[in-house]
């Protein structure tokens, strides 16, 4: 992939190769994104300024009539409309970066802000139901990849992690039932760990130093006798998922959105998930709201007093 990256780049002119380099290296120092999402942003900006190079000398001479058109052509070749608001969201990110990070460039003017990409729904967020997770999560105990395995998804679903925070974590993350966690951009939080998946770690813990190299601080190794990959953590739930009789494809994120969805059908409390999930904005974190409607429309019926039914 990285290989067909830089054959791509190496037909750009210079003047749009350059701020393009200069913008992933700002994301990668600065921003601390993720190697994944520094892929994702090259690909998109690499292919519009493919396209915007065979009118414009460089990215200042790009008009928001170019960018309306990049969009338009992506539109009539049967891009999703997903697809073509994260190439136009990638656009304008560049810009804002250009204007804030050279001062030749403060009177520059966003090309790309106000157009708008067209419309597409959002899926809602797939979980696990409780008695899915509860069957998901009865492994065996004689084996010592299945209690590894066990403490990873116990934790998970109980503190709602990401996939990059549980792979990263150390053993001295874990503190009086609670774990820190490095979030996206660096950010800290601390979030709270149930007793049944302190109950996993602690058999973990007393398995682990047969895979673990002394002084090694990762929480979680493989056999390799190495911190696991986030692709590790991938191929093992899935296999779970399909030992275990699980109708639908469990992967980590789904044990997020299960912690969200779960935590939000109990106690309602929008604020308190939005900081657990580590989420930057509010709007993130209310996707989960449409999740069991059934169930947030019956809490109201029996606690709201203008909708109590008249006897």
């Amino acid at each position: 992939m990285t290989s067909q990256l830089n054959a791509s780049q190496s037909e750009l002119k210079e003047e749009f190769s350059q701020p393009i380099d200069a913008f992933m290296a700002y994301l990668r120092h600065e921003k601390q994104y993720s190697e994944h999402t520094l892929g994702q942003y090259k690909r998109q900006l690499i292919q519009a300024a493919l396209v915007f190079q065979q009118d414009c000398h460089d990215w200042l001479g790009v008009s928001p009539d170019h960018i309306r058109r990049f969009s338009m052509q992506l539109r009539s070749k049967q891009y999703n409309p997903r697809s073509i608001n994260l190439k136009l969201s990638c656009i304008r990110s560049l810009y804002k970066f250009l204007k804030a990070k050279h001062q030749h460039h403060q009177t520059l003017i966003n090309p790309g802000e106000g157009i708008k990409g067209p419309k597409f729904q959002k899926p809602l967020p797939k979980n696990l139901d409780v008695d899915q997770m509860a069957q998901l999560l009865e492994l065996p105990e004689d084996d010592a990849l299945a209690v590894r395995d066990k403490a990873m998804m116990e934790l998970m679903y109980s503190s709602g992690l990401r996939v990059s925070e549980l792979v990263n974590a150390n053993l001295n993350d874990i503190r009086e039932g609670e774990i820190r966690v490095l979030g996206k951009g660096s950010k800290e939080r601390v979030v709270p760990v149930g007793n049944k998946a302190l109950a996993a770690l602690e058999a973990w813990l007393k398995l682990r130093p047969q895979f673990a190299i002394e002084g090694d601080p990762a929480l979680f190794v493989s056999k390799q006798k190495r911190r696991i990959s986030t692709r590790h953590v991938h191929e093992r739930m899935k296999d779970w998922g399909l030992k275990q009789g699980i109708s639908t494809p469990v992967h980590p994120h789904k044990l997020r959105h299960s912690f969200a969805s779960h935590m939000l059908e109990s106690s309602g409390d929008l604020r308190a998930v939005q900081e657990m999930l580590g989420h930057s904005s509010l709007s993130a974190t209310q996707v989960y709201t449409h999740v069991d409607f059934q169930h947030l429309a019956k809490v109201y019926d029996k606690a709201h007093p203008r909708a109590k039914k008249s006897k």
